[in-house]
């Protein structure tokens, strides 16, 4: 085992030979790049990731936040990607409880529905049945919840089930024509959290995360990739050899192909920009919504941090990974609209307190629409002129860890005799209790630290996990923890926050490794980024240990 200067133990193989050349070089500090870093390090290879802003800082941090089969995909046929999906949500589940759980979705229903649908699954019924054009019949419904109980091997997660939303109590936000509904399971996940669980694992395992430090080149050479890095605070440079390269860009996959790496690929992304908005709190119960769009579209109503209620996504095209993506004025109007075709009390502008917006990185299949394009994820290696590169092309959140593990049968043909598959069901940091511990693991927090609220407490055992006692240390009263910066919010807290989970600023501290960012005044910001930019300059990070 090896303690980390982050805290977390992890079983380390024998590290790679050549001290000045890494095996695997990872361009990209998403979940793609994390993952797949976490997975090689573990397998004993030596490994340097490089990411040009914070962790998760693009589409990682920007999804809908849920571990899922992905229903509607089976519209599309794509079983092997649904059941590849559903199986790891309870996989996964089992190694992250603390930031992900199981989730119950009402999907409400009523016969007069119409949608302006052109999935295959719509052609194929209006052929064989043209009287059901623009309709997506209850038998339908109820067969597509029968394979997503079943394709996925589900053993923890309940299965589907009616309600007579004139009774329940999931009914009553809805308007009165919705007297039917389906129920069925799927997980939430704290995605900007997941990616730097997935970094501290890595590097845990002998990884060396490079953050703020962008790609500016990589040519072949001798055999190796020699790339070129520059640090994006102080603007210097210098160069790393590697033996493989592995492009996990994300929005900028195309853009590190055709300009840093420079390959004559003909591989490339569809960008597909998908918003949120996240409005106050919009109904009183646990459970999400799963809403269908006259355009054949669906999206998703959820609780959120509470006291809000998150709303999303869209899919439009976003032709430039250089444009920031933002939820527009008519991407919230479209969700507000949608919404409040279902909801009893309209959902408007006013209502929203907080948006935001990424970009996935679709592999681009020719699809005829964004809402068609694939979200399964593609994965090419170019050994052209020497030493190979492996090219990421979508995958989804869901995904990640068999992304990981595809990406390391490509890279195994180029490192003999490495171990096989490790990750499932192995914890991640924090992850070491049993998915229904939390409730158990927050009372004892509680009894441990008198001091904490129920709110702080649940807030800190659903970031941290086992590590919350660490997080908060020997502190006998909220005094110890140092300054509180507002919702909870501790200087003991900020420090480990810079210590052990790569924070920088208060703008990674509050929307990347929590959402506190909805409870804070601008003020409250801006006085954490000043402490922060002080410490900075008065504190090193904790020497390895």
């Amino acid at each position: 085992m090896r303690l980390s200067r982050l805290g977390w133990e992890a079983t380390v193989t024998q590290p790679s030979r050549d001290s000045q050349i890494c095996d695997l070089f990872v361009i990209g500090g998403g979940i793609n790049g994390c993952g797949i870093a976490r997975d090689a390090a573990g397998r004993g290879l030596s490994v340097t990731l490089a990411e040009m802003n914070d962790l998760a800082s693009a589409t990682s941090s920007a999804s809908t936040k849920l571990f899922h089969g992905g229903l509607r995909y089976l519209e599309y046929f794509e079983f092997r990607l649904v059941r590849e999906a559903l199986v790891e949500r309870e996989t996964l589940l089992k190694a992250m409880p603390h930031i992900s759980w199981p989730m119950r979705f009402v999907l409400p229903y009523h016969g007069d529905m119409r949608f302006d649908s052109d999935t295959p699954t719509s052609k194929l019924l209006r052929t064989v049945m043209p009287w059901m054009k623009g309709r997506r019949p209850a038998w339908l419904i109820r067969m597509g919840l029968f394979l997503y109980d079943h394709l996925g091997g589900r053993k923890m997660l309940p299965a589907t089930t009616a309600i007579d939303l004139r009774r329940a109590p999931e009914g009553a936000p809805l308007k009165d024509k919705f007297e039917k509904a389906y129920e069925y399971s799927d997980c939430w996940v704290e995605d900007s959290r997941l990616v730097v669980l997935n970094a501290r694992d890595a590097e845990a395992r002998g990884a060396t995360i490079l953050l703020r430090t962008e790609v500016v080149s990589a040519e072949r050479a001798d055999g190796l990739w020699e790339i070129t890095v520059r640090d994006t605070a102080s603007g210097d440079s210098r160069k790393l050899r590697a033996r493989m390269l592995v492009n996990a860009g994300g929005p900028w996959v195309g853009d590190l192909i055709r300009s840093r790496i420079r390959l004559n690929s003909r591989e490339d992304v569809r960008l597909v920009r998908g918003s949120h908005i996240v409005t106050r709190k919009l109904y009183d119960h646990d459970k999400c919504y799963f809403f269908q769009g006259t355009d054949g579209r669906i999206i998703f109503a959820i609780p959120y941090e509470q006291d809000f209620t998150l709303i999303g996504t869209t899919d439009l095209d976003h032709p430039d990974p250089s444009q920031r993506p933002v939820c527009t004025e008519a991407e919230q109007d479209y969700l507000c609209a949608f919404a409040s075709d279902y909801f009893r009390r309209p959902v408007t502008r006013d209502d929203i307190v907080w948006s935001y917006s990424g970009v996935r990185p679709l592999y681009d299949d020719g699809a005829s629409s964004a809402t068609a394009a694939t979200r399964d994820y593609t994965l090419k290696v170019d050994t052209h002129g020497g030493a190979p590169v492996l090219n990421v092309f979508g995958g989804k959140i869901t995904t990640y860890r068999r992304l990981a593990e595809s990406a390391m049968e490509k890279i195994a043909a180029h490192f003999p005799d490495l171990p096989g598959d490790w990750t499932a069901g192995v914890p991640l940091p924090g992850g070491d209790f049993p998915v229904e511990g939390v409730a158990d693991l927050t009372a004892r927090l509680r009894g441990d630290y008198a001091f904490l609220t129920d709110f702080w407490a649940r807030r800190l055992v659903r970031a941290y996990g086992t590590e919350a006692w660490n997080v908060l240390g020997e502190a006998a009263q909220k005094d110890d923890l140092g300054r509180e910066f507002g919702a909870t919010l501790t200087a003991r807290e900020i420090e480990w926050l810079m210590d052990r989970e790569y924070a920088r600023t208060a703008e990674d501290v509050v929307w990347r490794r929590n959402k506190l960012g909805l409870r804070l005044s601008e003020e409250e910001v801006s006085a954490l980024d000043a402490w922060m930019a002080r410490r900075r300059t008065t504190t090193a990070p904790a020497a390895a240990e």
